[in-house]
């Protein structure tokens, strides 16, 4: 044991994998929750971005199931659905729907309120926790703030209208984007921490829908996700065809509809929604909604900005205090790293507390050491896309030449990754350990087998040599025929679906 009593505040996903990992090493681990927490898979106020789809990428399941034996197992259990993303999911691209084909990549799909319920089950489990709910942390009790010997040594905290205070051996903020644990900070003596921030002014909207009765869905729905990403198209069209768009399956036989984009105003309101939904450019996505019965109103959320407090900069870090997930390094949700980035956190702090035995200043040190070098993962990702806005402001804003770089750029190379995926092994593997946090951009950037065999597929592509279709029609229902195992030998015994733009000669051409 590391100690006898860590307090965790928040007890959403990460602060629950931060418990589940402190319950190892300390006597007691108490969190404390604002909201009184719902029995079932409900909605709560401190979770608004949970009327939103959330991707787990493999490194956040990966990492959850370490801390929580059997989470996957009980997720899918509670309703969540093992899918094959490229073989369960239709995708619209630069050029019309994707050919389906399997991948090295699978994802459970469920809502965030499923995966938080989950979460709760299996840590009422573990005797050390306790979670203690309608609670307001209202400030850090401190010593020699700013110092070296500087610590936080526990919280004080409201219940309704009294008051208290809370000892602890040490303090996890999980407080999410508005923690308020930097400014109790600076009260106590510590230099403020140096902010990271870019804001690409993205807006997503999202309403919950029933599905069909399975007996009675059109025959067309081979898929269950539905992706649109936005239009490369330079001339006039529909402010929707830039939208980014998903039709995302969640358990009980349901779906979200999200619709989101940079720099544009989102429609809340329903007729606004459905009239952008019928707007997409692939026409599919609005007849999947219309053929669905919604069951909430439509939601709303702008508080996408990337931000990172850097902690890691402090001369004299606190003792005694870590931050995880949103509270330390918040995401433009569009890039699903966020319960991914805080579990994989909360791994790096069960690691240190297995391997050292005091919590000294050594120990914060490397953990915020270790934490950076992981976040600097998925910052980079989200940075890689949201700096090609002009409209972005904040701090990581680069000069005008990056941004007509970063704009003309990223696009074209996303679609030159995903069509060489679906014939290359190679690459499709590298792309989906970057996608999913286990490989870094750099990583990928700087690998020249990846790119050679890129340039390896355009110049097929030039060629007419390539394989895999692609280019199906977008105003038409994406084609259910499954291309795995392709090949030119065998081109021939795949059903041709007539709306490809290619022929079964170009098939066999290569």
């Amino acid at each position: 044991m590391r100690g006898k009593t860590a307090v965790v505040l928040g007890g959403s996903v990460a602060g629950l994998c931060a418990a589940g990992v402190l319950a190892n090493h300390f006597d007691k681990v108490i969190v404390l929750e604002r909201d009184q927490l719902p029995p079932d898979a409900e909605h709560r106020r401190g979770v608004p971005q949970s009327k939103h789809p959330h991707f787990l990428l493999n490194s956040g399941r990966r990492a959850i199931g370490e801390i929580f034996p059997g989470f996957e197992e009980a997720l899918i259990a509670a309703g969540g659905m093992l899918l094959m993303p490229s073989l369960d999911a239709a995708y619209c691209e630069n050029d019309g729907w994707a050919a389906r084909k399997s991948s090295s990549m699978t994802m459970v799909y469920s809502s965030r309120v499923l995966i938080e319920r989950v979460l709760r089950d299996k840590a009422r489990e573990l005797p050390a926790i306790e979670i203690r709910e309608g609670v307001s942390v209202t400030g850090l009790r401190t010593t020699e703030g700013g110092t070296t010997a500087g610590r936080v040594e526990g919280v004080d905290f409201r219940t309704g209208d009294e008051s208290g205070s809370l000892p602890a051996d040490l303090v996890v903020d999980a407080l999410g984007r508005g923690s308020s644990v930097a400014d109790w900070l600076s009260e106590a003596g510590w230099p403020a921490a140096a902010e990271k921030t870019l804001d690409a002014k993205v807006t997503y909207t999202s309403r919950w829908y029933d599905l069909p009765p399975a007996d009675r869905r059109p025959a067309s729905w081979w898929w269950k996700h539905l992706v649109v990403t936005p239009t490369q198209d330079t001339g006039d069209h529909p402010e929707e065809h830039e939208f980014l768009s998903n039709f995302f399956p969640i358990e009980g036989d349901r779906a979200i509809v999200c619709m989101g984009a940079w720099g544009l105003r989102m429609p809340r309101e329903v007729d606004a929604f459905e009239a952008a939904a019928d707007r997409v450019r692939a026409a599919p996505f609005g007849q999947a909604m219309h053929d669905c019965t919604p069951t909430s109103e439509v939601h709303l959320t702008r508080s996408t900005g990337n931000k990172w407090r850097r902690f890691d900069l402090l001369d004299r870090p606190p003792l005694g205090l870590v931050s995880v997930g949103d509270s330390i390094c918040a995401f433009n949700p569009f890039y699903a790293q966020g319960m991914s980035s805080a579990a994989r956190s909360a791994l790096i702090l069960a690691e240190l507390l297995r391997g050292r035995d005091a919590l000294d200043a050594a120990f914060f040190r490397e953990f915020l050491t270790r934490q950076k070098k992981s976040l600097d993962v998925p910052w980079m990702l989200a940075m890689a896309r949201d700096q090609a806005y002009d409209f972005a402001t904040g701090s990581e804003v680069v000069p005008a030449w990056r941004r007509r770089i970063a704009a003309r750029l990223s696009w074209p190379v996303f679609n030159a990754i995903t069509a060489t995926s679906r014939e290359d092994d190679y690459v499709e593997r590298t792309f989906t350990q970057v996608f999913n946090l286990d490989k870094s951009l750099r990583e990928m950037a700087t690998d020249p087998r990846f790119w050679l065999r890129i340039a390896r597929y355009k110049v097929r592509e030039l060629f007419g040599r390539t394989v895999v279709p692609h280019g199906f029609d977008d105003q038409q229902d994406p084609p259910g025929t499954d291309f795995t195992g392709i090949t030119k030998a065998n081109a021939h015994a795949y059903a041709r679906d007539d709306r490809s733009p290619a022929s079964e000669t170009d098939l066999v051409n290569d």
